[in-house]
């Protein structure tokens, strides 16, 4: 039988998203015991909000899906069925990551084989895509 952990209030459960070991530059960082903990990851569930004033409360600005950022210091990680996940309040969130869709640098100008946009990452066509 599975658990799930269901958060009161304006608790947010949020499962960690592995870091990305490969930076921009190709650049390729091994696991090590000195890195620092997780800051983004998945919602997986969502409280109720606040409701102290009857119909004033906080309605919550995430949804379960939602891909967040949040600080190091954020809520206390629990473990769910050998689960590592992370409870915070919802005040603790940094923000929710967006995909781009319309980039204002690279939207109009087409991209060369090769060629990377600075602001939203797109890259132009690879060799096999081109012939």
């Amino acid at each position: 039988m599975r658990n799930q952990l269901r958060p009161l209030f304006d608790q947010v459960v949020i499962k960690e998203l592995e870091p990305d070991r490969v930076r921009a530059s190709g650049l390729v960082v091994p696991p090590g015991t000195h890195e620092p903990p997780p800051q983004h990851g998945i919602v997986l569930a969502v409280g109720p909000g606040l409701d102290w004033w009857g119909g004033a409360g906080i309605a919550m600005p995430v949804k379960p899906g939602d891909h967040v950022v949040f600080p190091a210091s954020a809520g206390a990680w629990v473990e769910v069925d050998e689960e590592r996940l992370l409870v915070c309040r919802v005040g603790e969130l940094l923000g929710v990551l967006e995909q781009v869709r319309d980039c204002p640098r690279c939207a109009e100008i087409p991209l060369e084989q090769g060629d990377t946009c600075p602001v939203c990452g797109r890259t132009g066509p690879t060799a096999s895509a081109i012939g």
